[in-house]
């Protein structure tokens, strides 16, 4: 009995050395560039761009199968950091994937809701709190402005609410100046 346990231990020893060791050998590392242009996108996952979110686009970016220009949410400021990340041209936001808004939040009219729940299954970073046939309501924290819980809401009683700027969120604006020249 004792010298089977020995022998177990033995070959449990040996496997576990044999693993830990080929987990460092073939290690395989994700894209940085990937993990790069990902940081970039502002992590709404709201599908806009074409992509399920924003990891899927910047691997599609990456790949060179996706334009920098798709992200609405992103705007322009997000295209002109992209852009200076790759190496690209500067290019307007696409029309056809939508137009750049200020940042909001979903507010839910809670004497309107009738606890459907189809919000909250849109909600792709469960932002939306409730329970069936409850009132529920956004932490507004965790709402990324997606706007994908305002189509299944049968009573329309989700908006969308422009955050107020606070001393974190708010952007300088660059001064725009038209160049003439002079001849």
């Amino acid at each position: 009995m004792l010298i089977a346990i020995l022998i177990m231990t033995g070959i449990a020893i040996v496997l576990g050395a044999a693993l830990g060791y080929a987990s460092i050998r073939f290690k395989v590392e994700g894209d940085p560039l990937v993990e790069k242009i990902d940081a970039i996108l502002p992590q709404t996952q709201c599908g806009q761009c074409g992509y399920p979110g924003c990891k899927p686009y910047a691997q599609a970016i990456s790949n060179g199968e996706a334009d920098i220009n798709q992200c609405p949410p992103g705007g322009e400021e997000g295209i002109r950091k992209l852009a200076d990340l790759l190496g690209r041209e500067v290019k307007p936001l696409s029309e056809e994937h939508g137009t750049e808004k200020p940042k909001s939040v979903a507010r839910i009219d809670e004497q309107v809701c009738i606890g459907c729940t189809l919000c909250i299954q849109a909600c792709p970073v469960d932002a939306i709190v409730g329970a069936a046939k409850q009132m529920h309501t956004v932490a507004a924290a965790l709402c990324t402005g997606c706007e994908l819980c305002i189509a299944p809401c049968p009573v329309d009683c989700i908006s969308m609410v422009p955050v107020a700027a606070t001393v974190e969120t708010w952007k300088w604006n660059y001064p725009v100046h038209k160049l003439r020249s002079v001849a």
